[in-house]
């Protein structure tokens, strides 16, 4: 039978680890699609690269990308190269061309993915990305087809291993966030320039796909409110161990009536809830939906083998479809749902206040919290010379209510300072 041509676009450790999977399991994925896969193109932007003992022609490197999608002998575009230009031109291209498209770009999915399925519609061609979020764990599927009869209610999510890494670290060592970030970086689990892990636009980008899969509605990333971990710090990890909890990055997306919430940023969890024993750089997503109840995804969400895993699943899809004549469904955005701003969002918040101790400091500071109408379910007052520090927990707020009330307790002069605003979920 006449083989599915593919043309991969990036060969860094995610396409290296395709073609070597491409190569390895050959005769297997013959077997599974029903026609063999033939790597007939490689765009890179250095092809006389060293790349060690790669099973592959060197005669199949190129530079011009562009020119490699437009090829009347390639099936199937696989792009592991990232970011939103030039990717986005070379699949746009590929899919007005009937070309089928892999992809693991979140960010690009994020930005601009009804730009993408449009062009799929177009071209009448699939758009499969399951490896741009949380690598090797089947989720994206699940939530786009499995799920499809079902209606979900929140998806709640450790979607990125490095800040999981750093703040399990702190957890276990006691220290504090740059040390913990040093180890990952020496490691290997954070790049030089960590800021898209840790302050969370990595994960942002992955929240705005899931959030679109669950819930039927275009999500981009700037629809997601965003705080990341570099000012979590040992105290507040203490605090939360002395609360039952443990602090982690999470990603929450929520329907609530017309609207949708979609948030990432630090917050405790009791240690008994699921999330709370992911550790080191595994990633896990927990689904809550009407009928199926609860589920739970979980796995090494990055890496060249995990990811390319993904990737390679994709392919078996699409290339069986094509065999098959057949497309897969085209996007999902009919609930066209209301994304609600930061400030609707209701959960519990910790805050941590150094204030001057004497006598009315307690009241002053409860009275702010009731003026605005957050109430207070514990405080904890520990003193150090005439300093002490107030750790307040209160019940469910909006969020705009609690940043008015930090906002107030910021301008008195009994409060030297707001060391830290955590929320609180999973309870």
């Amino acid at each position: 039978m006449n083989p599915v041509r593919v043309a991969l676009l990036g060969c860094g450790t995610v396409g290296a680890d395709v073609v070597r999977l491409l190569n390895e399991q050959a005769a297997d994925l013959t077997a599974r699609i029903g026609a063999p896969l033939q790597l007939v193109g490689i765009a890179v932007r250095r092809p006389a690269r060293d790349r060690g003992d790669l099973p592959v022609d060197p005669a199949l490197f190129t530079t011009d990308a562009l020119d490699l999608v437009k090829r009347d002998d390639v099936d199937i575009v696989v792009e592991v190269v990232g970011g939103i230009e030039p990717a986005r031109t070379w699949l746009v291209e590929a899919l007005h061309r009937g070309k089928s498209v892999v992809t693991a770009n979140k960010a690009l999915l994020a930005e601009d993915g009804p730009t993408l399925h449009q062009a799929a519609v177009d071209g009448r061609a699939d758009l499969y990305y399951e490896a741009s979020v949380a690598g090797a764990i089947p989720l994206l599927r699940p939530l786009r087809e499995s799920l499809h009869g079902d209606r979900i209610t929140r998806v709640t999510g450790i979607v990125n291993g490095t800040t999981n890494f750093i703040l399990s670290s702190m957890d276990a060592t006691g220290a504090g966030f740059s040390e913990a970030l040093d180890e990952a970086t020496a490691l290997g689990y954070a790049e030089a320039d960590p800021t898209a892990d840790v302050e969370g636009f990595d994960a942002a980008a992955k929240a705005a796909i899931l959030a679109s899969l669950a819930f039927h509605t275009r999500i981009r990333a700037a629809d997601v409110y965003r705080e990341g971990i570099t000012e979590v710090s040992a105290a507040d990890v203490a605090s939360a161990k002395a609360m039952g909890c443990t602090i982690k990055l999470l990603c929450l997306a929520e329907r609530s009536g017309d609207a949708v919430s979609v948030r990432v940023h630090p917050a405790m969890i009791p240690r008994t809830h699921p999330l709370a024993s992911v550790s080191d750089a595994f990633n896990a997503v927990f689904v809550e939906a009407e009928a199926a109840g609860q589920l739970m995804f979980y796995g090494r969400g990055a890496g060249g083998a995990p990811t390319a895993s993904a990737v390679l699943g994709d392919i078996v899809a699409v290339a069986r479809n094509r065999l098959a004549g057949v497309r897969a469904a085209s996007e999902s955005a009919y609930a066209d749902l209301r994304v609600r701003p930061i400030g609707e969002a209701t959960t519990r918040y910790h805050i941590s206040l150094d204030v001057s101790d004497r006598a009315g400091v307690l009241a002053a500071v409860a009275g702010v919290f009731a003026k605005h109408g957050v109430s207070i379910a514990t405080v904890h007052q520990s003193g150090r010379g005439n300093e002490a520090v107030l750790v307040i927990v209160t019940h469910r707020a909006k969020d705009a209510a609690l940043a008015a009330t930090v906002a107030e307790l910021r301008s008195l002069d009994i409060v030297r300072s707001v060391a830290s605003v955590l929320r609180v979920e999973g309870e």
